[in-house]
């Protein structure tokens, strides 16, 4: 669906966010951050963009939406917000909603998420304002980045592929047995709905939990592409060791969870990117 009208503005200009935050709106999905993959978060080098960017976003829509009355807001947060204590085993991570505290998240970006939903559930004690909060893991899908170094893995990994020759190696961060959930966007997106619609504020996870390794999902884009490549692991930025959407508290208040397993989600992806790669290469 098309949008009425489309702005592109900087949200952490507050004059933007009072011309596009209306008196007339019924609802605002704040999904806006500093953010990319592992190479973007976890080096530190982009660690005081993401706390001010991010943070002066949520203060600015969240006062905003506050002071033109709006009647309900959505914050997107992450499981990066997770304590890293209880996701050093990849094959059996703890994220839970009540583990959240204590506090302990794996890079700055885990812990500015973490004071937003703060934020948020103060200005709903404070001042009224119906909060609904969200905890992403690891969202992906056509239309996402999926180049210049602010992709995350699923997208990074299916343009490595789309783009390899036969006899190929395809390379991932680490040793490749971490782990980690995915979920397309279109199922985020029903999510969000169904949490909108309810009565319950969050803080939910939005995830899968179909747990799968690095390398075994760069080995499912492999066979996707129908090439012949192989895995070189090499040394990178890998976050935690282990991460999967626990969907206990969702399932039992709106009664969500994802209608297909990841690899409809990748073959959907992985099309569109290579797709990209074609249009790119006819333009040269």
């Amino acid at each position: 669906m098309d949008a009425d009208e489309f702005v592109v503005g900087d949200l952490r200009d507050m004059n933007v966010v009072k011309d596009v935050v209306t008196s007339d709106l019924d609802e605002v999905y704040q999904l806006a951050a500093d953010m990319g993959g592992a190479g973007f978060v976890f080096t530190g080098d982009n660690d005081a963009d993401i706390m001010h960017n991010s943070v002066l976003c949520n203060l600015n829509v969240l006062d905003e939406s506050t002071k033109k009355r709006v009647k309900k807001i959505f914050y997107s947060s992450s499981a990066c917000m997770y304590p890293e204590y209880n996701q050093m085993d990849p094959g059996n991570p703890k994220c839970t909603e009540e583990s959240a505290y204590p506090a302990a998240p794996d890079s700055e970006y885990g812990w500015e998420k973490l004071f937003s939903e703060r934020l948020y559930l103060t200005y709903q004690r404070n001042l009224g304002i119906d909060v609904k909060i969200a905890r992403f893991h690891n969202i992906f899908g056509p239309q996402g980045t999926w180049d210049g170094g602010r992709e995350k893995a699923p997208a990074a990994i299916c343009r490595k592929v789309a783009k390899a020759k036969n006899g190929d190696f395809i390379e991932v961060w680490g040793d490749g047995l971490q782990t980690r959930s995915f979920l397309i966007v279109d199922e985020c997106v029903e999510g969000i709905r169904r949490l909108m619609e309810s009565n319950f504020s969050g803080p939910v996870n939005i995830g899968s939990e179909e747990m799968i390794s690095i390398n075994n999902f760069t080995k499912m884009v492999i066979e996707i592409s129908k090439k012949n490549l192989k895995i070189k692991n090499i040394d990178g930025p890998t976050g935690v060791r282990g991460r999967n959407s626990d969907n206990a508290l969702i399932q039992k208040k709106i009664g969500w969870s994802p209608s297909q397993p990841l690899r409809k989600g990748v073959e959907k992806t992985y099309l569109w990117i290579s797709e990209q790669l074609r249009i790119l290469e006819e333009k040269k």
